[in-house]
């Protein structure tokens, strides 16, 4: 396993931590109409959207460097946070359009926004479920 498959734990909290930092300066931009809110949602999004690349091309080579076999959970895992780090960079790309745009796509950027961090989140949770297990909280 290469060492970027080992820094897969390193590298994945800055990204959920960008993206969802987003999602509520995004959130507040909208409640209170101030446009810095939405500024500092475009920035973590964007760097979110990066750093999520690196993290994902990382759990992919740890996943496949650990040689034990693919299980169910795993694969949610991967196959989400892929799909999680492309919404990101989708919403990224899609930032310079919901600036300069109509309203419409100021709400499709929101919306989509709003999805890949629920993406995230789901995703983040099942990397939890695969490190320490489903019965970590409990005594």
């Amino acid at each position: 396993m290469a060492i970027i498959g080992r820094l897969h734990p390193l590298l994945i909290h800055f990204p959920i931590a960008l993206v969802v930092i987003a999602v509520v300066a995004e959130t507040r931009a909208t409640v209170t109409r101030d446009e810095r809110w939405h500024t500092m949602a475009v920035g973590n999004v964007r760097a979110g959207a990066v750093f999520a690349l690196i993290a994902v091309v990382a759990g992919w080579r740890l996943a496949s460097g650990l040689g034990m076999g693919s299980t169910p959970l795993l694969e949610w895992h991967r196959w989400l946070g892929t799909l999680a780090a492309v919404l990101t960079l989708l919403v990224a790309v899609t930032t310079s359009l919901a600036d300069s745009g109509s309203a419409v796509e100021r709400w499709v950027y929101r919306i989509a926004l709003l999805g890949a961090g629920a993406l995230v989140a789901v995703t983040g949770h099942l990397g939890a479920l695969l490190v320490w297990g489903a019965d970590f909280l409990r005594p």
